[in-house]
């Protein structure tokens, strides 16, 4: 585990976080997370259970109460600005995409080069730089509207890592890439803990080769932390089983507990039995 000393003090710090979005339960109540400087840690959990969400308020994208309930690098996550505006916080996750009018999401295309969006940020330093696009293996003559997803995935993960982050967060941001390009972005992330002192939390159901990449995991079920605790002390990975079949029994335990609890049944406030009438 790197000093604390060595990414300019504290990794992650969550202490009573609430949360929910408007008109909805509470997603969050109560929830407490501490994940040390070095780290790499997995957030895992079923489709729903809370995990970006968590990772854009980790990232400052949603307010929550005190200054002090969402702490990064000892700074407030969502309060303090200049976290991600000096890439000390950094957050890589889902589609690189633009909303076009009634077409909604579509991914960012256009007739521009890979040379002119990695280029065209500012303050990177060139060793760093040509380094990611080796890594990646970028050809800077691709251009956005012809390359595919994976490609396109590409280019999104190295500019959001030209500049070196203390704290990193990643939503499922290696689902594009090939088993080849993945193994090696995930090196160079292993690489970053251990040299510079930064923190990982990487969001993903892609379990291969993570139990020697990670050094601790969290489990979120229903909004609400269930495990928090090295790899090295998972009792289920110390009896041979592999990270993905250990998840799986967590998530399968899951499922059978929702089987067993009483359905409510819901109507739509648009759509009363008063409604649901007048169209029979």
């Amino acid at each position: 585990m790197a000093d604390q000393s060595s990414n300019g003090g504290g990794g992650i710090e969550v202490c009573g976080l609430q949360f929910s979005y408007d008109g909805q339960p509470p997603l969050f109540v109560n929830f407490d997370l501490d994940i040390k400087p070095g780290s790499r840690c997995l957030l895992v959990g079923a489709n729903g259970s809370g995990k970006t969400t968590f990772l854009k308020i980790l990232g400052g994208k949603h307010m929550v109460g005190g200054k002090d309930v969402v702490q990064v690098l000892n700074r407030s996550a969502f309060h303090d600005t200049n976290l991600v505006c000096s890439g000390d916080l950094a957050y890589l996750g889902g589609s690189w995409s633009k909303t076009v009018g009634s077409a909604g999401e579509i991914p960012l295309q256009g007739d521009f080069s890979a040379e002119h969006m990695i280029f065209g940020v500012e303050g990177s330093d060139p060793v760093r730089r040509d380094k990611l696009i080796e890594l990646l293996d970028i050809d800077l003559k691709w251009k956005m509207h012809k390359v595919s997803d994976g490609q396109r995935r590409r280019v999104q993960i190295c500019m959001g890592l030209l500049h070196p982050f203390k704290v990193l967060l990643l939503d499922e941001v290696t689902v594009d890439l090939d088993v080849v390009a993945r193994l090696d972005l995930l090196d160079f992330f292993k690489e970053e803990c251990e040299q510079r002192g930064a923190t990982i939390v990487y969001a993903t159901h892609i379990f291969d080769g993570l139990e020697t990449w990670a050094t601790h995991l969290a489990y979120i079920q229903d909004g609400k932390l269930k495990r928090s605790e090295k790899l090295t002390e998972i009792a289920e990975l110390n009896n041979s089983a592999n990270l993905l079949s250990v998840v799986e029994s967590w998530l399968r335990s899951e499922v059978k507990l929702d089987k067993k609890k009483p359905q409510i049944q819901k109507t739509s406030p648009f759509f009363s039995s008063r409604h649901m009438a007048y169209y029979r």
